[in-house]
């Protein structure tokens, strides 16, 4: 990325056809820390890297609960991610004081989507809402927002798992990562993502921790640096605890070395047997 005679302001089109600042925006989202979503039929977990700054300071929070039934992982701007996280919490809250309900998960999704398109005008008490094509791209003191998220949540229709992009586009996915180095997280998904529907809790919440190891290419994964939040049928969402995190690294460590530290067992007879791990 440079800078050009074209991004100047978000209201520039270049000849190209393109807005430079919306690029810019999808760019700080993959220059943000890796999070990963993965969804079965009945959960949803969410998995997250907490990296500080430097030694002295602690991690910014990633995830954030919305609703009972709603959980949001980040990557970009942590600022901008609040942001829309406060948003998302007042949707909930409205919907469930008008209609006595929880929001869909596709309905409030959509409004994420459509925050950059709305503009409120209050007159004689009454709210209009005027939708005009992307405000944020047709006022040049606006910005797109800089941070992309990954919706969890479980409704009437099932377990959903979306990505929010800056641009205001959304997709649903079984699976998705986004953030720094997190094509070899989408990588290590697409083998397996077939068979996810099926998956229990422990073992979408395990293949999690797989994929946010491969964002961090050899560096050492440990519960201080990992977050996780599951939210599925009969259990509100919430973040798992690092203990628990820990034990369950700790364990996929052992399976993983344990094949090459253990010598096959030759039985009497002349056959050769596997030996028992330890797990």
């Amino acid at each position: 990325m440079f800078r050009n005679q074209y991004d100047t302001d978000v209201t520039t089109w270049s000849p190209a056809g393109r807005l430079f600042q919306v690029e810019y925006a999808m760019e700080a989202v993959k220059q943000g820390a890796a999070a990963v979503g993965l969804r079965s039929a009945s959960h949803v977990v969410l998995a997250t890297v907490n990296k500080a700054a430097s030694d002295l300071s602690s991690y910014q929070k990633k995830v954030f609960k919305i609703d009972d039934h709603i959980g949001v992982a980040i990557a970009g701007l942590t600022a901008d991610g609040r942001v829309l996280s406060r948003y998302l919490r007042n949707e909930c809250i409205n919907h469930a004081f008008v209609y006595e309900s929880p929001l869909p998960v596709s309905r409030l999704v959509v409004r994420l989507a459509d925050k950059a398109q709305l503009k409120r005008q209050h007159i004689s008490g009454l709210t209009l809402i005027i939708l005009q094509e992307q405000v944020c791209t047709q006022r040049s003191w606006k910005r797109p927002y800089g941070v992309g998220l990954l919706v969890a949540g479980l409704d009437e229709t099932g377990a959903h798992l979306y990505y929010n992009c800056p641009s205001g586009n959304y997709f649903e996915y079984q699976a998705f990562a986004i953030g720094s180095r997190s094509q070899a997280a989408k990588t290590f998904l697409e083998r397996r993502f077939e068979s996810f529907n099926n998956y229990s809790r422990d073992e979408l919440i395990k293949d999690a921790i797989f994929a946010i190891k491969e964002t961090l290419q050899g560096e050492k994964l440990t519960s201080a640096i990992c977050t996780l939040a599951v939210v599925g049928k009969d259990e509100a969402f919430h973040l798992i605890d690092q203990k628990i995190i820990e034990e369950l690294i700790d364990s996929m460590e052992i399976k993983e070395d344990a094949p090459a530290d253990q010598a096959p067992v030759t039985d009497e007879d002349g056959s050769t047997g596997a030996a028992p791990m330890d797990i």
